[in-house]
């Protein structure tokens, strides 16, 4: 055992669900906007709030002694440079992995079956009947084979697609050929259905710009799952806005998305405000990683999920 250490929690759910912990930690509740029942300077583990906004997220530097910080989420993009070197960072990979591929399915049958267009026809009282083209025998772009990309993989096997698979480096694995990212330029013209569940970094931001829109075939879908600056707002939306492209995502840049944003106002666009792994299966498998999680700080461990050593 290593010597007693205090664990903040952002909610006193989080603390009763996880249950009792090691005699050498100690939970204390500090949601990064109200002052901890401890003195800041007692805490060593902070556990992030869900969704919170950059703002209250810096807060967590008023911790001056904080050495391990755990996210609610997959996504750590911008958490290195709020942190620095001042200590490691944990995340919460596996956790959203069924929900967010949940997400970019649902995204890509509503998108191509014309969901939206039938809720709209439904609020006018309108029966209007359309052949729609589909997720069946459609070629999908699926950039990004980490966790949740593996599990879009699996719940497309029913679907009967084409599936191109893109990866930071070309290789084979036990389920075919992966591209280079490098190569999707190259591959976009037969790309009808592009899913993007990409980690935002400087490779991968405007990841999706408008070269490479351009490309795409006329009438093909966007959907995003990963983060919003992976796509070049200007770039999607003059294609939307001229009909040739439709989206179909979960996250944005800006975000929230503006009202008057033009995106509202498309009928080719779906907009979802960030739920991707929003759903009641969330809190539950936060809980089996944290119990997790306390059990190796306990023991001096790093856990699970370490992805910034300080």
């Amino acid at each position: 055992m290593s010597t007693q250490r205090t664990i903040s929690f952002p909610t006193q759910e989080l603390i009763d669900a996880v249950g009792p912990i090691p005699e050498n930690l100690k939970a204390v509740l500090w949601d990064l906007e109200n002052d901890p029942e401890t003195p800041l300077e007692d805490i060593d583990i902070a556990i992030l709030p869900y969704m919170a906004n950059p703002q209250t997220l810096k807060n967590v530097r008023k911790a001056p002694n904080v050495k391990v910080v755990q996210t609610q989420t997959t996504g750590f993009d911008g958490m290195i440079d709020l942190i620095g070197d001042r200590a490691d960072i944990n995340t919460a990979a596996g956790v959203h992995a069924a929900a967010t591929a949940e997400m970019a399915l649902g995204l890509a049958i509503a998108s191509l079956r014309g969901f939206p267009q039938s809720v709209r026809d439904q609020q006018q009282g309108r029966w209007n009947p359309q052949q729609w083209p589909g997720l069946a025998d459609r070629t999908v772009g699926l950039v990004g084979v980490g966790g949740i990309g593996e599990e879009i993989r699996k719940r497309l096997e029913p679907f009967e697609v084409n599936l191109l698979r893109f990866g930071s480096t070309a290789r084979t694995d036990e389920h075919g050929e992966v591209f280079a990212t490098s190569e999707l330029a190259a591959r976009a013209p037969e790309i009808e259905v592009l899913i993007l569940i990409v980690p935002l970094n400087d490779s991968t931001r405007h990841l999706v710009d408008a070269q490479l829109l351009a490309k795409l075939p006329d009438g093909a879908t966007v959907i995003n799952v990963a983060r919003g600056p992976v796509v070049d707002t200007d770039a999607i939306v003059a294609e939307v806005a001229s009909g040739r492209l439709n989206m179909a995502s979960d996250v944005f840049d800006p975000e929230p998305l503006p009202a008057g944003h033009p995106l509202w106002q498309h009928p080719n666009a779906l907009v979802i405000p960030h739920n991707g792994g929003n759903t009641k299966a969330f809190f539950p498998r936060m809980v089996k990683l944290l119990k997790k999680q306390v059990q190796a700080w306990a023991a001096g461990n790093d856990g699970e999920n370490l992805v910034h050593r300080s």
